[in-house]
């Protein structure tokens, strides 16, 4: 009998671990407004002043051990790549603590879309999906054109 009960226990524990790890995995790629009004000037990144895509830029913070870091700037490539009004920039923050501290990046890779004009409009924790990364490119779009 005391075998089955901590088997029971350990199946409990394994189920709660188990969707406590989808909850933050599905929390991680969804998109969030950015906490304060942000204007993001290439030329502190590092990237030429007209770096920034007619509608938005796709800003990459990644690290060189980041795991998830490659699989992220391959989406948001192929995206930009998709759109000749979009940019994707990928800046390595592992040598640069100064925009990580900046920027309040936890984690990488993080994300940010930026409109035109250089304004944080979203920000991704994690690995952003490409269907949600387009929508965002959408919503600028419709927002540009009501103008």
């Amino acid at each position: 009998m005391e075998l089955l009960a901590v088997a029971i226990v350990l199946a409990v524990l394994l189920a709660v671990t188990g969707a406590i790890g989808v909850a933050l995995r599905w929390r991680a790629s969804r998109p969030y407004p950015a906490p304060r009004f942000d204007v993001v000037d290439p030329r502190r990144l590092g990237a030429q002043p007209d770096a920034l895509g007619r509608t938005a830029t796709l800003l990459q913070f990644s690290t060189e051990t980041g795991h998830r870091c490659p699989a992220a700037h391959r989406t948001l490539a192929a995206v930009a790549g998709d759109c000749e009004d979009v940019v994707h920039l990928d800046i390595d923050v592992t040598d640069r603590p100064d925009i990580a501290r900046r920027f309040q990046i936890a984690q990488t890779p993080t994300t940010f879309v930026l409109d035109g004009r250089g304004v944080v409009r979203t920000r991704f924790g994690g690995a952003p999906r490409r269907d949600v990364v387009q929508l965002e490119i959408l919503r600028l779009r419709s927002e540009t054109a009501s103008v």
